[in-house]
Parts: C-alpha cells; sequence; structure tokens
C-alpha cells in the first residue's frame, strides 16, 4: 500500500485584541519612561533609574512583542509554509533575553553605587512620587496585556516584563519611603538589586519555556508514551511509531506519527482510521494538528502481523 500523508495543520492568525492590548502598553510605558528617566536623573536615584532601564527592555520587549503579532499575521506563502506563526515564540524569547541584560546592568550598577555612594543625597518624597506613578502604569499595562495574553508566550513574556516592573515601582516606594523618613540613602541601591532579582528570575524562565519550543520539545501537558498509547488502542491499528509532539506557536501543539494497519485496507478504511484517531487525540489531548502516515503491513516482522481489518 503507498504511504498516505494526512496534513491538517492549522495556525490561527494572532487575535486582534493581542495587537490592541500590546499598542496600548506601549504607549503608556513609552511615555512613562521618559519621566521616569527625568526623575531619576534629577533626583540622583539609581532604583529609578534602573527601572528605567528595565522600562526601556519594556518598550523595547513591547515593541517586538507588537512586530511579532504583525508578523505572525501574515498568510502563508511558498517560502513560508507555515506562515510566520514562529514568529510569536521568537519574540517572546528576544523579550526574555532583554530581561536578562536589563538585570545584570542593574546589579553592576546597584553593587558600585553601594561601594561608592553618590555624594547629593536622594530626596526621598521625589521618589516615592515618580514609583507610585510607575506602578500605576505598569499595573495598568500589565493588566490590559493580560486580558488578552491566552496561552501566547509572546504575550505571558509581556506580561512578565511590566509585573516585573511594577514589583519594581514598589521596591523603589519602598526604598523612598526609608530614605524619607529615616535617611537610609543605601536604601536606594538596595532595591535595585531586589529588583534585579525579580528581573533575572522572569528573565531566565522565559528563555528557557521560548528555547524549550524553539527547540521542538515536547508540548507541556502532552506525553508521547501516552499518545502512541491512544493511537495503539485504535482498533485496525497494529503498529505506530516516529511519534513526534511539538509546538507550532505557544499556543497551538502539533503531532506526527507513522502507523501501520492491519490486513490490507483500501484508501477508505484508511481514510476512517485516521479519522478516528484525530477526533481521538483532539478529544484526550486537546491535540487537533497531526500528520499520520500510514504504512504498509508487509514490512513488518511475521509476529506483529494480524488479520485485515474486518
Amino acid at each position: 500500500m503507498t504511504p498516505l500523508h494526512e496534513d491538517e495543520h492549522r495556525v490561527e492568525s494572532v487575535p486582534a485584541s493581542q495587537r490592541r492590548a500590546l499598542t496600548w502598553a506601549l504607549a503608556l510605558n513609552g511615555g512613562f519612561l521618559v519621566v521616569e528617566v527625568a526623575g531619576g536623573i534629577v533626583l540622583g536615584s539609581l532604583a529609578l533609574l534602573a527601572d528605567a532601564a528595565h522600562m526601556v527592555g519594556d518598550v523595547a520587549g513591547l515593541s517586538i512583542a507588537l512586530a511579532g503579532t504583525v508578523l505572525a499575521g501574515r498568510p502563508i506563502s511558498a517560502r513560508h509554509s507555515f506562515g510566520f506563526a514562529r514568529a510569536d515564540v521568537l519574540a517572546g524569547h528576544l523579550s526574555s533575553l532583554l530581561l536578562l541584560g536589563s538585570g545584570l546592568w542593574i546589579i553592576v550598577e546597584a553593587i558600585s553605587r553601594l561601594s561608592d555612594p553618590e555624594p547629593a543625597p536622594i530626596v526621598g518624597l521625589g521618589l516615592m512620587v515618580v514609583a507610585v506613578a510607575g506602578l500605576v502604569v505598569n499595573v495598568v499595562s500589565a493588566v490590559i496585556v493580560h486580558r488578552a495574553e491566552g496561552e501566547s508566550l509572546n504575550m505571558r513574556a509581556s506580561v512578565a516584563h511590566l509585573a516585573t516592573d511594577a514589583a519594581g515601582s514598589v521596591a523603589a516606594l519602598l526604598a523612598g519611603a526609608a530614605i524619607w523618613a529615616f535617611g537610609w540613602q543605601w536604601a536606594d541601591p538596595l532595591a535595585s538589586l531586589i529588583i534585579a532579582g525579580l528581573v533575572l528570575w522572569a528573565g531566565v524562565r522565559l528563555v528557557g519555556q521560548s528555547t524549550h519550543i524553539l527547540m521542538e520539545g515536547t508540548p507541556t501537558g502532552l506525553d508521547v508514551t501516552a499518545v502512541s498509547a491512544a493511537i495503539g488502542a485504535v482498533p485496525g491499528v497494529l503498529d505506530v511509531h516516529h511519534v513526534h509532539l511539538w509546538n507550532l506557536t505557544s499556543e497551538v501543539a502539533a503531532g506526527s506519527a507513522h502507523v501501520v494497519l492491519a490486513g490490507d485496507p483500501t484508501l477508505r478504511e484508511t481514510r476512517d482510521v485516521a479519522d478516528v484517531i484525530r477526533e481521538d487525540l483532539a478529544n484526550r489531548f486537546s491535540l487537533a494538528n497531526v500528520t499520520l502516515e500510514f504504512e504498509d503491513s508487509r514490512v513488518l516482522p511475521a509476529p506483529l502481523r494480524k488479520d485485515p481489518l474486518p
């Protein structure tokens, strides 16, 4: 029997709600970035400048995320048979690398400030005012993006940028309060180290997730052995091998398998079995993008052969 290929990969375009959410978040953060940089310079606060550096990463990350959603919505072409669906994952990966870079920069600057304090004292009250404004901007932006997040790694990376920046604003606010109430100038670089820890934690986690997808790792929640067993349990299936599971995008899982049917089934019988396999995988594993290749049972060793399909 000639091998039959059944390929029904379908990659949905990026929802318009995700693009709108990213556009709003980018506008809010881009506008406040100018305020925070000016406040950090005028007030001499490393915590504000560190948070501003993270916000530069936010603005760049949101820009990358927005570009990723635009690319992911482009149609399939002869050169890109799956379209640009992976742009979502690549954008998330670049954003997570930006998180790591900004976290390392903050650590270097904070250690330098602790060992060699700035001669000019930091104005605690001013630091608190700017930190509160930053907290509002980041919380609002994070809520907007989170509501449109779905399972997108790209959107998840953007939420992580905004959430860690909101936490950074809280740290800067507490540092400002300590300076204003007790004159503890060292609270500013200490808050910066806390911000850096949050940034690095989010960055490492997202780099791991995006790298797993780019390296064709098995999607979270799916097990190759379980999927193989489900296919093998379908009536008429003699053998299943070369089972592979991966992510087309962070939201869309895909799979492929070589299937051997008992006897010498007709083309229609083979298609009927393929329909049963697909329906079962969709119901049990939410796996709707599956490529099945059917092979001739006569290539198997004699002990594995069974009677023809009933």
